[in-house]
């Protein structure tokens, strides 16, 4: 069986294993992928932010200690799209997880409402 998403998460996160929960209770086909050592491309985040309808600041873990480390709430403001992004493809703990990509939408983070719907 192919599965319907693709599930992009940090194993020992625990709104990731919320939401990796909410996948198995709900029966819902996925591939898992550790952010953290399959870090997603330059290309793929374009792709995933474009497709979320979200800006591409929403793709950064605020809460991380990388984010943090390096100042990123004062300097984002002043990169370039692609500078932003080539920064998240650097490091997969700078990119919010969950993302969960389906072949109609991107959710970033676990918020079960939005999950619940869903195609």
């Amino acid at each position: 069986m192919e599965a319907s998403c693709l599930f992009l998460c940090y194993p020992a996160c625990s709104t990731c294993k919320k939401a990796r929960q909410w996948l198995e209770k709900n029966q819902i086909s996925y591939e898992e992928r550790n952010i953290k050592e399959a870090n997603p491309s330059v290309a793929e985040l374009t792709a995933w932010y474009t497709k979320a309808g979200v800006p591409l600041r929403k793709l950064f873990n605020t809460s991380g200690l990388l984010y943090k480390s390096l100042s990123l709430k004062d300097k984002l403001p002043g990169m370039s799209e692609e500078e932003q992004l080539a920064l998240l493809a650097s490091d997969g703990m700078l990119v919010k997880r969950p993302l969960l990509i389906t072949r109609d939408r991107v959710l970033v983070g676990f918020k079960e409402a939005e999950w619940e719907m869903m195609d």
